[in-house]
């Protein structure tokens, strides 16, 4: 019996080695993360975190002054570059001051120009600061061989900016995009087929049923797109390309040569559109349930009553407004029977209500899904954005600067927010605004339509990310799913030169048939001719 008992001990020991064998979270890969400063971090940060959950062992490259990434973290090591590649909050805090500036001063073409000159100006420094960030780090012959010996299994990055990418092309490992932007715009242009007659534009304000002076529009937008590439984006990474790979490759094609697209976004936010096989839609992914809130907060959401609340925030990188701006909204506010909890930092205004909690930090996903909350008034940040379609919140926006007037528009093209001009604004027209959310039941039960639909699927959207990721890493890659369409020159990818040689050999068969005809007929003559002589 003892006997029996050491056997099944030691048949159990083989079993429980084989299941630990079996697991894939059993060995942990290396990920190195190229991520993007701002906004951008705070979600990059939750697949990092994720990942490190998992077993992996996750390192991000930072620069110095970088704003969001801090240089340690339990979940992370971090490789810090002595150089300006990250965000300075003060500059970029100017920058954003002097966007609503202009975008206050009308809707007028100079005003619009204004605006586009500014954007184009700090694209084209950060892309310039990456630059300088690559170069120092592919002429650290140091660091770059401790890169090599630490044996990656993949490239995590963010390419709005295209360091990341460089970086992978460099070391020769897989790639993976965490990914709405690239530097050459919305990620679908650069991957799939956009047709302009259905897909519109980013920044056009356009849904995918357009009129004909609409489709027009949209290629004049398109056009003008493609000048900001040529003035921000290509001299930077053609020069840096050059120089590393050879005048032979193109910085785009390294783009469209990434393994797997993890796309910030999905059809419930984005219009039906061409896609790819290695585009993986993971929109909402930073959502989740709601938490309880901490007691005070808690408190205050309760003495709201039958009301409820509104909460505001304009997101991670727009703190506070101009001073009369936020006094016309705080003058808004104590005119409803709602609570009020505002994220800002600025001055208080003097014409606040009593009814309105200025805060410096705000748990927004758990307020969110807290039943007392009736509106969400945002600046139209994705992130926001999804976590309110997540919640079936209704939004008031005030779009500012960047994609978040088109993300606004979207969600106003599905009856879900109210768009609020900022060049327009004054107590009056907020105070109405507000009021049409919260009276008209239309715009929260569309927005409840879209979270249903969002949630609507057979797996997390965080858990797909993380799969695919897991997946690269596993297979070296996922070339069966990436079209070699990208190494095809421009005239062969639409079949200009095949549509050339068919209308060639049409015209051919044409000219050949008329000098023929011509041919028979002169003979006829020519015969007719000689008998009647």
């Amino acid at each position: 019996m003892e006997g029996l008992c050491v056997m099944m001990d030691h048949s159990t020991s083989i079993l429980l080695t084989l299941l630990i064998l079996a697991l894939p979270s059993a060995h942990g890969g290396n990920v190195l993360v190229f991520p993007l400063d701002g906004s951008h971090w705070v979600n990059m940060k939750i697949l990092t975190d994720e990942l490190h959950s998992r077993g992996h062992n996750v390192t991000v490259v930072r620069a110095s002054n970088s704003w969001y990434i801090k240089e340690t973290s339990p979940h992370y090591t971090s490789i810090t570059i002595p150089n300006t590649g990250g965000f300075e909050e003060q500059d970029f805090g100017s920058f954003v001051s002097k966007l609503i500036q202009i975008r206050r001063e009308g809707n007028s073409a100079w005003a619009r120009l204004s605006m586009e000159m500014e954007i184009l100006k700090q694209f084209s420094d950060l892309h310039r600061n990456l630059g300088e960030m690559i170069i120092q780090m592919f002429e650290d012959e140091k660091l770059m061989q401790s890169l090599r010996n630490a044996h990656y299994d993949v490239v995590l990055t963010d390419p709005a900016l295209g360091g990341g990418v460089l970086l992978a092309h460099y070391l020769s490992l897989p790639l993976v995009f965490n990914v709405r932007w690239t530097v050459e715009g919305e990620a679908h242009f650069a991957i799939a087929p956009s047709p302009l007659s259905y897909v519109p534009f980013p920044g056009a304000e356009l849904t995918d049923s357009m009129s004909f002076s609409q489709r027009v529009k949209n290629m004049l937008c398109y056009a003008f797109g493609c000048m900001q590439i040529s003035y921000i984006t290509k001299p930077v990474y053609t020069a840096l390309t050059h120089r590393y790979f050879g005048p032979g490759v193109d910085y785009l094609s390294l783009f469209q040569a990434a393994d797997i697209w993890l796309m910030r976004n999905d059809f419930v936010f984005e219009f039906p559109r061409p896609t790819m096989p290695n585009v993986v839609y993971m929109g909402g992914f930073q959502c989740k349930p709601s938490k309880p809130l901490p007691q005070d907060l808690e408190d205050f959401v309760q003495s709201s009553g039958e009301h409820g609340v509104i909460i505001m925030s304009l997101g991670t990188l727009i703190s506070q407004l101009p001073h009369d701006l936020t006094a016309e909204i705080a003058a808004a506010f104590a005119q409803l029977p709602q609570k009020i909890i505002w994220r800002y930092t600025g001055e208080r205004p003097t014409t606040l209500g009593n009814n309105t909690l200025l805060v410096d930090w705000m748990p927004q996903n758990d307020l969110l899904g807290h039943p007392k909350t009736r509106a969400f008034v945002a600046h139209g940040g994705t992130n926001g954005v999804q976590e309110a379609i997540y919640h079936g919140v209704p939004i008031v926006g005030l779009p500012l600067i960047f994609d978040q007037p088109d993300n606004l528009f979207r969600m106003g093209a599905r009856g879900a927010a109210k768009i609020v001009d900022i060049a327009n604004l004054d107590r009056s027209v907020f105070l109405q605004a507000i009021q049409e959310v919260l009276h008209d039941p239309s715009y929260r039960m569309n927005m409840q339509m879209l979270s249903r639909l969002h949630q609507d699927q057979p797996m997390k959207p965080l858990d797909r990310a993380i799969f695919w990721v897991e997946y690269v890493m596993r297979h070296k890659g996922a070339a069966h799913l990436r079209t070699e369409s990208y190494k095809m020159p421009w005239y062969s990818y639409h079949s200009v030169d095949v549509i050339a040689v068919l209308l060639a050999a049409i015209l051919l068969i044409i000219v050949t048939t008329i000098a023929v005809i011509k041919f028979l007929c002169c003979w006829a003559y020519y015969k007719r001719k000689i008998k009647c002589e």
